[in-house]
């Protein structure tokens, strides 16, 4: 897996290094072994599969169909017709919104959240916030990278979440 993830130095600015899925996902073995091992960290039964925008958008679609649940879209604000909710968070450079459709989720429904990528952690903690908000039981959120030495994942397992990811790349 870790080779169909491509390495983007200086992107977006000096010293970062992106870790762009474009390449994993041009690969249908690579697309397939990744919703498939994402699946395989599921546990129990899940209502939604919450994609965050917008390469979660890529995986929650395939994970929600196997797993016989809906879609939920978190997207940034602004970007979804008609009532909603949302929840502000900060990011190192600012901050930021996310929001869901105010009737997107049933009180009680369980959540799976998804995401390419877990890094701080600050858009997946916003999400988990936001759906907690609605009502949702959020206990598990699946990744394909993580980075773990940014703290995201941990993060989110101190509010109780069961972290699950693909790929680490450690010291970037």
């Amino acid at each position: 897996m870790r080779r169909r993830i491509r390495t983007i130095p200086d992107f977006p600015k000096p010293g970062i290094q992106f870790r762009d899925i474009t390449t994993l996902l041009l690969d249908p073995q690579g697309l397939a072994l990744s919703v498939e091992r994402l699946l395989e960290t599921v546990e129990g039964e899940i209502d939604l599969v919450a994609g965050i925008e917008a390469r979660g958008f890529v995986f929650a679609p395939a994970l929600a169909l196997a797993l016989g649940a809906g879609v939920l879209l978190i997207r940034k604000d602004g970007k979804l017709p008609g009532a909603t909710i949302a929840e502000d968070y900060t990011l190192e450079y600012g901050s930021d919104r996310i929001t869901i459709h105010a009737d997107a989720c049933a009180p009680g429904a369980k959540v799976l959240l998804v995401d390419d990528l877990i890094a701080t952690g600050g858009t997946a903690r916003a999400a988990v916030r936001l759906l907690r908000k609605a009502g949702a039981i959020v206990e598990q959120a699946a990744f394909v990278i993580d980075l773990p030495d940014l703290g995201g994942a941990d993060a989110l397992r101190a509010e109780s979440i069961r972290v699950s990811s693909l790929v680490a790349f450690e010291g970037d």
